[in-house]
């Protein structure tokens, strides 16, 4: 490569030992000869001087790192998903035309129903203090579904491993959800409710790029709904039968006391003070004997 040729003569020699510095020179544009020649006055201040123009040079050709969609909802370590068209389901649900599987039974309990203590029923006039007048839940009542089933026939699923963010801090054996039970808010007028994920829906059990990455929900019966929520959860964002909210994964840490740490034999704010020692999604979450 021929020197530019307002290079002084006496930094030639010197450029050969450092070709990096010829680049640099180009791209930086030219140097004035005279204070190179009293600036450069020894091996070190030239070896400076060199590394400057390099640094200088590779900054100008280096692509600035613009935000992303992944981004999009603002930086933090789970970002909101906004203008999520959102749905109401409940424990003990029977098919319809929109909801066509019963919720008799959830992905990860084949006897929800039972377990949970009986039917949540929708219908406010049944309810009171977000749980039905006629039982305490012995889950939590605030309660979601998304369109993801991180296990499948008793084995986890590949691609659970590279795009659940907690995946490696939760994993405990193979098959055994590291889903259930993780903690969402979510944001409806200004309004948020925490609850926990203990389904999955609407519709699909397959769309990791919407849940964990930056895809929209995929269009279905119900308006491209990406998220389900239980009465309780409506009921205290005061929404109707379906609306556009936002959402985002919590850790529990980060998750406030509420009317959604009440009840439940699933419900980490109630194990954590029966002192139980627990190991939720990420290491920040053990508690019980361990703390």
């Amino acid at each position: 490569m021929p020197f530019p040729a307002d290079i002084p003569p006496s930094m030639r020699n010197r450029t050969r030992r450092f070709p990096f510095l010829i680049l640099a020179l180009v791209l930086c544009g030219s140097v004035s000869s005279a204070p190179a020649e009293s600036a450069l006055s020894s091996a070190s201040d030239f070896t400076r001087y060199a590394m400057k123009l390099r640094e200088n040079a590779l900054l100008r050709i280096e692509p600035q790192v613009a935000t992303t969609r992944s981004f999009s909802f603002g930086f933090s370590k789970y970002p909101w998903k906004l203008g999520i068209m959102t749905t109401v389901f409940w424990v003990g649900e029977h098919p319809a035309p929109n909801n066509p599987v019963p919720n008799y039974k959830s992905s990860w309990d084949p006897q929800w129903a039972h377990n949970y203590g009986g039917y949540d029923d929708p219908d406010p006039s049944n309810r009171r203090n977000f749980i039905p007048k006629n039982f305490i839940p012995r889950q939590n009542p605030f309660y979601v579904a998304l369109p993801f089933n991180d296990v499948t026939r008793g084995t986890t699923k590949p691609e659970s491993r590279r795009v659940i963010p907690w995946f490696r801090e939760a994993y405990v054996q193979e098959g055994k959800s590291v889903c259930k039970g993780r903690w969402l808010a979510i944001r409806y007028r200004g309004r948020i409710a925490y609850a926990q994920w203990e389904d999955c829906g609407p519709f699909r059990t397959d769309h990791w790029e919407y849940v964990f990455g930056n895809a929209i929900p995929r269009p279905n019966l119900n308006q491209g709904a990406g998220l389900d929520v239980s009465p309780a959860v409506r009921d205290f964002l005061g929404m109707n039968g379906k609306d556009v909210c936002d959402w985002k994964f919590v850790d529990f840490k980060d998750v406030p006391n509420g009317p959604w740490a009440r009840y439940g034999d699933n419900n980490t704010f109630v194990l954590r003070n029966r002192g139980e020692n627990l190991f939720f999604a990420d290491r920040n979450n053990a508690y019980g004997a361990r703390r």
